[in-house]
């Protein structure tokens, strides 16, 4: 594999070349004239460098980048060697990170994975429409009005692209989805030009791909029917509570115990659409597959226009069944081994980007939708029960952060978080405070382009923090998990919720200093009645509904 990193000159070429050009057009026919070029020379120089400063995160329309996604499910910030695993070898994307900027306080929007994809791909926090578990037959979560992060680019003159777990529901809010017809609204109804989908989760009925509106590979003898049976033709699945030795791949330790396809028991029931089911064991290769294909077509039929390319992969989400090439490759079982195919998969999206000569001029981000889980409800047999039986093993997914998946604590938002753009982002770490929140404002700046009035709501621009030109990054980001939490900075304000059953009970806070308790071991708010009440007042705002940017905005200003 060949990568070709080089320093972040390209911002530069566009006013060094108008400089050379003036001075190139101005006489100088004597000592005088000589000593006018280079005062001139000069001062150009220092104009083009005053301007360049005023405008370092801003482009002009020739210098778009490709924007690629790459996003991993339920990855810790510790999964990667690059960030101190020593027991899941990831070269590919310990080369994403030597040749780009490692962040060490980058952050999902909330540590479970709809929530965090809805906020990511509208600036919007999930809590606002109460986003909880994405069932099979949950319709579209995003409403088709929202602006959406494939509509920012749409309207930069970008074509996009999404391909792998989508997780956000399909189908629409009134009436149920047709699996077996024309299966919308989805990504094409929010800005997206070519999907190709798991539509739920891996453990999760439907078993099959999605490719824009229709089912791959189905046949209509055989139609789907989600949760109760529709078509006398349709295949009838085991179902493991009633033949729970149906399940030959592995066994459900709670809750994956419906329809068993391959041999795992899946959340939820499933008839029908067995010639359009996915093996398991190979979805890693058909979205790599299905990437390629897309970026070919592209480059051959739309060379001029930049993409955005949002690649969502299954790895390491349950059930953990990576390719048997891929078994052994880690020290660390199933978890392990699927954690050595998304790095695989990571490795194979900048071999095409070589390959097509668009190295130079992609902006590539890695990231996670929350932090790791280890039984989240099957028993692979080799992985651990928990964290400290990991931590034993000589492994922590979540690096040295408390919790993870489900959780409010840093292990749960706290993932890992590269941006590489070769033309553009010297490589590098940075302790930058980020969010994939921000995504929508930043890349709306980047582009120039004005969002609409009222979208992104909870999105603020930190560019220049993603393109390791500002080294503090935010000075507030807000997380969300069953409860919720303030950054400030390195103070950290966690909620949580009353009891229910007391009438008039109100919220507790904790309160931690992450410079000096990474670990979150000791709560302080007894110690700082002041900082809790200004954090908790402003965080009572942004549930209660105001915008978290001009809460955040509002305070700067007091």
């Amino acid at each position: 594999m060949k990568y070709s990193p080089t320093a972040p000159a390209g911002r530069y070429d566009a006013r060094t070349k108008c400089l050379f050009l003036a001075v190139a057009r101005r006489p100088a026919t004597s000592v005088k004239g000589i000593i006018m070029l280079i005062r001139f020379a000069l001062s150009a120089f220092a104009v083009a460098g005053l301007f360049c400063s005023f405008n370092s995160v801003s482009l002009e329309a020739a210098s778009k980048p490709n924007v690629v996604i790459i996003y991993g499910d339920d990855v810790g910030y510790g999964d990667l060697s690059v960030n101190g695993s020593k027991k899941i070898p990831t070269p590919n994307l310990d080369r994403l990170a030597a040749e780009g900027l490692n962040f060490t306080d980058g952050h999902c929007p909330a540590s479970t994975c709809s929530a965090s994809r809805y906020a990511m791909l509208t600036g919007v926090l999930a809590h606002r429409i109460d986003i909880r578990i994405i069932s099979p037959t949950s319709p579209l979560a995003i409403d088709t009005e929202t602006y959406t992060l494939p509509d920012l680019f749409k309207d930069a003159g970008y074509k996009t692209a999404v391909v792998g777990k989508w997780h956000l529901g399909i189908g629409p809010k009134e009436g149920k989805t047709d699996w077996n017809g024309v299966v919308k609204p989805g990504p094409l109804e929010l800005g997206f030009d070519y999907s190709f989908l798991l539509p739920n989760t891996n453990d999760r009925v439907p078993c099959v791909y999605l490719e824009n509106h229709h089912v791959v590979g189905l046949d209509p003898n055989d139609p789907i029917s989600i949760m109760k049976q529709e078509f006398e033709q349709s295949t009838v699945y085991p179902d493991a509570r009633v033949t729970p030795e149906a399940m030959t791949y592995y066994k459900s330790t709670h809750g994956h115990n419906n329809t068993v396809i391959n041999g795992i028991g899946r959340i939820g029931v499933m008839y029908g659409g067995k010639s359009a089911l996915w093996n398991d064991e190979t979805m890693a290769d058909v979205f790599v597959d299905k990437t390629r294909e897309w970026l070919g077509k592209h480059v051959k039929e739309s060379p001029d226009k930049p993409f955005f390319l949002y690649f969502s992969s299954q790895d390491i989400h349950v059930p953990r069944t990576p390719h048997p090439r891929f078994h052994g490759k880690s020290e660390l079982g199933y978890r392990g081994d699927a954690m050595v195919q998304l790095d695989w998969s990571t490795g194979q999206i900048m071999q095409m980007l070589e390959e097509h000569g668009l190295t130079e001029n992609t902006l590539v981000i890695f990231s996670s939708d929350n932090g790791p889980v280890y039984d989240d409800g099957y028993d692979d047999g080799t992985t651990v029960k928990t964290s400290t039986e990991e931590v034993d093993r000589g492994h922590d997914g979540s690096g040295p952060y408390r919790g993870g998946k489900y959780q409010i604590y840093e292990g749960g938002t706290r993932v890992p978080f590269i941006v590489r753009w070769p033309a553009r982002v010297q490589s590098g770490t940075s302790d930058a405070l980020v969010t994939q929140t921000d995504f929508m404002a930043s890349f709306a700046k980047m582009l120039d382009q004005k969002l609409p009035i009222g979208a992104a709501a909870d999105s603020q621009n930190t560019l220049a923090a993603f393109l390791g030109e500002d080294p503090e990054g935010a000075t507030y980001i807000v997380e969300e998990a069953r409860n919720w939490a303030l950054r400030k900075n390195d103070w950290k304000l966690v909620r949580n919720d009353p009891p229910k059953k007391k009438q008039n009970a109100q919220p507790t806070y904790e309160l931690y200093n992450l410079a000096e308790d990474i670990g979150e071991e000791n709560n302080v708010a007894s110690k700082h009645p002041e900082t809790v009440e200004q954090m908790s007042g402003m965080l009572e705002e942004i549930i209660a509904g105001a915008s978290a940017r001009k809460v955040f905005r509002q305070a700067e200003k007091n």
